[in-house]
């Protein structure tokens, strides 16, 4: 080989192996695909780049980890991995796996939150489907900073969370599940007239949510909202069973005694004035425009018939007597009462 030639070669060598090197890497990353079976991966809340990268390479959906990382650092998202559960198919490359584990575009859960539900019982539903951890949801939920961002004059986002059907991510941020949740309430509202009644928005919210844990029966929110309003003017205490619960609800057991009733919280309406504090509960659209209509009647007290409705009296009088017939007589207790509709779960 002769000088000219040795010096050829030693120019074109190196720009030949890295011109190999460049055409491997590229392949790998944009055309080598997972040959195995369509699958699922997991990435859950708090996963490091580390620890995705190894899981995936322990499952063999990447060419090399070294090579995703090198790969993942270049296009600047070592950071980004969405947590969640995704379906991985045949034949997905490299730069299509970043692009899926970096959207969030992971397997959804359908849930359905009742009307009526606390943020406490929305907490377990939530956990029972594996779409957040329940305290860390609580936790949230009660964070103040939460609720001043949102404009809501209270320490927690109960009343706010409106129920209906959603699709969630498993192992969803709690913050992202509240944010959408009360996306939904302000959605819900926009063709309700708040300034219908002498109360402010929250109050409001508060009394819905009273007219919802109060009845199982629609077509009676408009009268126990009424019941409600009226003993307002009179300035007469609401004096509902389940604020007293939901006051204690944190250490009930599912059976309100006597002692519970005399319990002060500021929600027990057996001993403040007014409204609670804040909602007992997350009312529904009818609920929250019972609250704004209420019905005209001159009913002050009402009491269950252990069927789901209510006996409505305009007296004391009249209501101790449907106390007496509905609740204190044994043979009229068999049904359901509100006790049985507002139950711990």
């Amino acid at each position: 080989m002769t000088k000219k030639h040795l010096f050829i070669f030693l120019v074109l060598a190196p720009a030949f192996a890295i011109t190999l090197l460049v055409a491997h890497t590229y392949y790998n990353i944009y055309h080598w695909g997972y040959s195995g079976p369509q699958t699922e991966f997991q990435i859950n809340s708090g996963d490091t780049f580390g620890t995705i990268n190894y899981r995936l390479a322990q499952d063999k959906l990447i060419y090399s980890p070294r090579l995703f990382h090198r790969y993942v650092k270049f296009e600047g998202h070592l950071t980004d991995f969405k947590a969640g559960r995704y379906v991985i198919p045949e034949g997905i490359t490299m730069s299509e796996l970043l692009k899926l584990l970096i959207s969030g575009k992971s397997l959804t859960v359908k849930v359905t939150i009742p009307e009526g539900y606390n943020l406490f019982q929305i907490a377990k539903v939530l956990a029972d489907e594996k779409i957040v951890d329940e305290k860390a949801f609580i936790k949230a939920a009660k964070d103040k900073k939460l609720t001043q961002a949102f404009g809501i004059p209270a320490n927690r986002m109960e009343g706010y969370l409106y129920p209906d059907t959603y699709q969630f991510h498993e192992k969803m941020e709690p913050k992202a599940i509240i944010e959408s949740m009360y996306s939904n309430f302000k959605d819900k509202i926009k063709d309700l007239d708040f300034s219908k009644v002498n109360l402010t928005k929250h109050q409001i919210v508060t009394l819905a949510s009273m007219v919802e844990k109060e009845t199982g029966a629609k077509f009676e929110r408009p009268t126990i909202s009424g019941v409600f309003h009226n003993r307002l003017k009179k300035r007469m205490r609401l004096q509902s069973d389940p604020t007293t619960i939901y006051g204690i609800w944190e250490s009930y057991n599912g059976n309100i005694r006597k002692k519970h009733l005399r319990q002060k919280t500021p929600y027990n309406t057996y001993k403040i004035s007014g409204l609670p504090v804040g909602p007992i509960a997350n009312p529904g659209y009818a609920a929250l425009k019972a609250a704004l209509n209420p019905k005209t009647h001159r009913y002050l007290y009402f009491v269950s018939k252990n069927d789901g409705t209510h006996v409505f009296s305009e007296t004391y009088k009249q209501h101790r007597e449907a106390v007496n017939f509905w609740q204190k007589n044994r043979a009229n207790r068999k049904g359901r009462s509100w006790r049985d509709l507002n139950k711990k779960q």
